[in-house]
């Protein structure tokens, strides 16, 4: 039964997500209005590679320029896949925009007393996840995935510069209020999920290398945090959990949490995010195994 001091918990971390996300949100929204405006499908074939190994490449280092967390860079990569990017890029894009960008880092690099290994073992773990999953995606799926397919032919609007923001601007409201639903579906559930389950009983299941890295994987996509911030949230397990199960939670949290899901989910067919999910989840898991456990 919910006492008044959990609803009131509750109400603080519901509240404390969506002020934390929906900046975001909104850059994110404003990029996609502006890419749908602006950017043509023959500028974003000059740009990407038919080569799919050099495409996923690159998406995973475009990552690096969009200081995006991982619910604001979904309409981004939907606006991106409607004007001719292909699938793996699109993703291999998704899933290190919010891990690799230098705001990201920077937060990492601050939290965990100014150390650099952390930081690197974050952002190599999540490069080297974006590019298998790509690949893999590649291979596996011909067509963009995406649930609403009728906006696939749109260009971009000819008229004037202002017209164009204006347009930009139109799309962004347009975008906002398609994913905001989820947003608040997604932060609603995760602040639940924070009080009614216990983070001791997660401390006492992690007792090994990889039970460990799974409950801290659990714990980012239940906490559903803003990759800017997780970093602060991750360095108090220091002393509890080690190095490898942290780059866990880092890394998997920034591209899987529980409001992200249902943002992917109004974006993309519910098979491919089931798959989607399982690919990062065991590539993740296995990454982790791998790094120094100090």
């Amino acid at each position: 039964m919910l006492n008044m001091q959990s609803f009131l918990q509750l109400n603080t971390i519901f509240i404390s997500i969506l002020i934390e996300a929906i900046p975001f949100v909104l850059l994110g929204v404003f990029i996609s209005g502006f890419i749908q405006m602006f950017i043509t499908e023959e500028m974003i074939a000059k740009i990407i590679p038919k080569n799919r190994f050099l495409a996923v490449l690159l998406a995973t280092i475009v990552g690096a320029l969009f200081p995006a967390c991982e619910c604001g860079i979904v309409p981004i990569v939907r606006r991106l896949l409607l004007k001719g990017v292909p699938l793996h890029a699109g993703i291999a894009f998704m899933l290190t925009g919010p891990v690799i960008n230098p705001l990201v880092l920077f937060s990492t690099y601050v939290a965990f007393g100014n150390k650099w290994d952390t930081m690197l073992y974050r952002g190599g773990l999540a490069m080297v996840v974006a590019f298998i999953v790509g690949i893999i995606l590649s291979y596996q799926f011909k067509d963009n995935q995406l649930i609403k397919n009728t906006s696939l032919h749109e260009h971009a609007v000819e008229g004037t510069f202002f017209q164009k923001l204006k347009g930009t601007c139109r799309h962004a409201v347009d975008e906002f209020f398609s994913v905001g639903k989820y947003l608040i579906l997604g932060a609603f559930i995760a602040s639940a999920a924070q009080i009614f389950i216990k983070t001791s009983t997660l401390l006492a299941i992690g007792q090994n290398d990889l039970s460990s890295s799974l409950v801290m994987m659990g714990l980012a996509f239940v906490l559903s945090l803003c990759s800017e911030a997780d970093a602060f949230i991750a360095s108090s397990f220091s002393s509890t959990f080690s190095l490898g199960s942290l780059i866990a939670f880092l890394v998997y949290g920034a591209m899987v949490d529980i409001k992200n899901t249902f943002m992917m989910l109004e974006a993309f067919k519910k098979r491919f995010v089931f798959i989607l999910i399982v690919y990062i989840s065991v590539l993740v898991l296995i990454g982790s195994l791998f790094i120094p456990f100090k």
